[in-house]
This record gives structure tokens, sequence and C-alpha cells, in this order.
């Protein structure tokens, strides 16, 4: 089976400080260079660009036939569940040849556990140095 040229999209809220969103864009770079997908852009509900229509174009516009939007929220609140699918809908429209999908939230994420206790393990460690 031959593979489908994919692009990923990671798909953030956005934010007034602009630190935040270079965060999403860092983490996207992160993705892209861990490979094995070599497009790899974040792209932004509000406050923040590219928004999911442009990041998409983008994709589309440099030949990819499936594109894989990820968002990147902790919990399956209205944006996910409202306004992300009335943003794709239009976009799988506008591009009937490429495969536009939606994968899950962090939500659930088997690995979210122990991503917190980390960041407890952190601030722990933290406080003994202070010491």
């Amino acid at each position: 089976m031959e593979e489908v040229a994919t692009a990923i999209v990671l798909f953030g809220h956005g934010s007034r400080v602009d630190d935040a969103n270079e965060g999403v864009r860092t983490l996207a770079r992160h993705i892209e260079a861990a490979g094995p997908y070599h497009h790899v852009r974040a792209a932004f509900l509000e406050l923040g660009q590219p928004d999911l229509v442009s990041a998409v174009d983008e994709a589309v516009n440099a030949g990819f036939q499936r594109v894989i939007v990820i968002p990147f929220f902790l919990t399956m609140g209205i944006h996910l569940r409202r306004d992300l699918p009335n943003l794709v809908a239009p976009l799988k429209q506008k591009y009937p040849h490429v495969e536009i999908e939606v994968g899950q939230s962090l939500e659930g994420h088997p690995l979210m556990a122990s991503i917190i206790l980390g960041r407890v393990q952190e601030v722990i460690a933290d406080l003994k140095a202070a010491r």
C-alpha cells in the first residue's frame, strides 16, 4: 500500500500572550523533528496565527493529500465539540480530494497522569533545592 503524504496541524486555542502561542509552534517543530512527518504546523482557534484555515491551505498547497488536526486542548470542551467541527466541515468541502481528519484532545491520554506526576516531582525538587 502506498503511503499517503500526511501533514499534521497542532491546533491550540491561542493567546494574547505571544510566548504562549510560540510554545505551541515550538512543540510543532519538535514533533516534526522527531519524525516521521515532515510537515507539522501550529494553528490557533483565535488570538494567534496562523488560523486553522491558513494552516490547512498551506498543507494542501504543499501537496499533502491528508491533513490530521490534533487538538492541543486538555478537555473536550465547547471549542472541540462545536467550534472545531464548524471549522473543519467547510475545509472538507473546499478540498474534497484531501483527507482532513481530527484526532482526540489530550483528555484521557494514558501518559497524562505520569506527566502531571512528573510536574509534581519538579516542584518537590525545586523546594528541596531552595532549602
